[in-house]
């Protein structure tokens, strides 16, 4: 791929016997010179390789995974009717209730609370 960039700078007139160095430049008389003309200058254009290469693409879609509580429910083999007569989940989330998340709705009907300040020490 080329980069053609278009430079307007004075061509020189090679006619003249000093090369025209001097005549293509504008003239102190009237300010303007009409031998001024656009000269194309081809570069190779090379692709730098910076910056960060995802920039404007999606990020991946990270996997759904289940809570502790979830798969509590699921090594128990429970359904939902069968959560509040489950005495196996009732004793996990008593001991666990702090530390996991526990549906709000199961702790209401089971009268626990969640201590909001919690040191972590079992």
């Amino acid at each position: 791929m080329w980069l053609l960039l278009i430079s307007h700078l004075p061509l020189p007139n090679l006619d003249h016997p000093l090369l025209g160095l001097f005549d293509a430049f504008p003239s102190k008389q009237t300010g303007v010179s009409s031998e001024v003309m656009a000269r194309a200058i081809a570069l190779p254009l090379r692709k730098r390789g910076r910056g960060n290469p995802s920039w404007g693409h999606l990020p991946h879609r990270l996997p759904v995974l289940p809570t502790e509580f979830e798969t509590q429910v699921e090594r128990l083999g429970l359904t939902k009717p069968e959560y509040v007569s489950s005495a196996a989940l009732k004793r996990w989330c008593e001991h666990n209730r702090n530390r996991f998340y526990v549906p709000e709705w199961l702790l209401a009907e089971w009268r626990m609370e969640v201590e909001f300040i919690f040191s972590g020490v079992a």
